[in-house]
């Protein structure tokens, strides 16, 4: 067997182990993962492969390209948990073998194997890898765009543009115009430190543009002539422009906010590959600003800079950094040896223990998988389910329902709810006056202790708490 194939066959063991066993046992949860698969559950309900829906409303919060994945792992293996996670795990693999592919035309096989082993091990990546969101999807097409741009500058054979371009356009069918706007900075900064934009200039480019908007024409087309301006305003208006220059989580825009996540990302390497930087640095030692090192550190920290400029901050947003970091740092942990190894090795138990023993049960704490099997006998008898004030959404009982959940307003709040574009766009259930209500009605509530408390005092009756869980509980009224 040759070299490649044994870094392969232990990248592909190492990703299984982490990637997808337990996988059936972690639960959908709210506020995030909840919303993706809900959407995709409409979608293939509705027969309507183009415009994401939720709670039957239309719902541009996100382009196509996730919910085309998570549709597609619905459709073969039904609705369940483990489909539901198996596109993130599966774009994690890809992930994987696009980085050792391309570390090894970098640096070579053994570079590229410790490059592939640190990502597959850091902390961020075995998050994300889990997490029903767009965030590994856009890790691999976006790291492609970069990489085949850089092959193309390398080896001076431009038609590796096409790939670059056509990358971009399923980097924007993703999460939009920032899959197009970073590759294309970085690549910008990066000509700019070389004093080399003439690259750009080749027939190649102009081919490339021609194929990244036929690509990314398979869906903005078809959804501006199906939806017209109200699709620009609220996708490109509620959900790009707005997270750039307005905070979702004000008390998350703070210069450190990303600092602390590349620290926390990239554990435990960054505890032994900071001191060693700092320690070579005092040594007198260099980096080798050579055009590879260049266009990785332009890459990282043009995508650290953009995103630290954005109001709405997010632990995931900087994960496009992953690919360049880790072959910077894969340079000084080759130097271990079989060391490499065997910290691989205990870090992979360390997470399949993680798993089981941590993830599993905090994500059914913020799940309402729980609450839907203990209300289900209920459900069937025509009994409905509300939700009372804002903590942190149960989408997920009506992933695991199939029942509508509609939040109670009163009908002061009724009359405040704003038509403007701000951070409103985010709240997706439907809503319900409570004053529409029947006194003498049976239901059941999700709701925290003090918003039960209130309705408590608004509709007198027989409360009985069904289920306990982590800031709300189940409750059932009787008159």
């Amino acid at each position: 067997m040759s070299v490649e194939r044994k870094h392969l066959a232990v990248l592909g063991g190492l990703w299984l182990l982490l990637y997808m066993l337990g996988n059936n046992l972690l639960v959908v949860t709210d506020p995030v993962e909840c919303n993706y698969t809900e959407t995709a559950y409409e979608m293939l309900e509705s027969g309507n492969y183009f415009s994401p829906r939720i709670f039957g409303n239309y719902w541009f919060d996100k382009p196509i390209l996730f919910y085309w994945e998570v549709m597609a792992a619905f459709k073969v293996f039904g609705y369940t948990d483990f489909a539901a996670r198996l596109a993130p795990a599966l774009m994690m693999g890809v992930a994987l073998l696009l980085l050792y592919w391309w570390g090894r035309r970098l640096y070579g096989a053994r570079t590229a194997l410790a490059a592939a082993l640190i990502m597959a091990t850091s902390l961020e990546s075995w998050y994300v890898g889990h997490a029903i969101i767009t965030d590994t999807t856009l890790l691999v097409t976006v790291s492609l765009a970069l990489m085949a741009f850089y092959n193309g500058y390398r080896e001076g054979n431009y038609n590796w543009y096409y790939l670059s371009f056509a990358s971009a356009g399923l980097a924007v069918l993703d999460k939009g115009p920032i899959g197009l706007c970073l590759p294309g900075l970085i690549v910008l900064l990066f000509l700019l430190w070389q004093r080399d934009l003439k690259v750009l200039f080749v027939r190649q480019t102009l081919i490339g543009f021609v194929l990244f908007f036929l690509v990314v024409s398979i869906w903005y087309v078809p959804m501006y002539m199906l939806h017209g301006q109200a699709f620009i305003d609220v996708f490109l208006g509620g959900h790009n422009v707005m997270r750039a220059t307005v905070s979702e989580h004000p008390e998350y825009n703070v210069w450190y906010y990303y600092p602390v996540v590349f620290l926390l990302g990239f554990f435990p390497w960054v505890l032994a590959a900071i001191p060693a930087l700092v320690k070579r640095w005092r040594g007198g030692w260099r980096l080798t600003l050579d055009a590879d090192t260049r266009f990785l550190l332009v890459w990282a920290v043009t995508v650290f800079g953009v995103f630290e400029c954005f109001a709405t901050k997010y632990v995931t947003y900087t994960f496009p950094y992953m690919f360049p970091v880790v072959l910077l740092m894969a340079r000084h942990f080759c130097q271990w040896g079989k060391k490499l190894y065997y910290a691989v090795a205990a870090l992979a138990l360390f997470y399949v223990v993680l798993l089981f023993g941590v993830a599993v049960p905090q994500m059914a704490r913020f799940s309402t998988q729980s609450m839907a099997v203990t209300a289900a006998p209920y459900l069937e008898k025509g009994i409905p389910v509300y939700s009372y004030g804002r903590h942190g959404g149960v989408v997920s009982f009506t992933y695991y329902t199939r029942q509508y959940i509609y939040d109670l307003v009163s009908p002061e709040e009724e009359a405040k709810q704003s038509q403007k574009m701000d951070w409103s766009i985010t709240h997706i259930s439907p809503t319900k006056n409570m004053a529409d209500i029947e006194k003498d009605s049976a239901f059941l509530l999700i709701a925290t202790e003090k918003a039960a408390q209130e309705m408590q005092e608004r509709f007198p009756g027989r409360w009985q708490m069904l289920e306990g869980g982590h800031k709300r509980q189940l409750y059932y009224r009787t008159p």
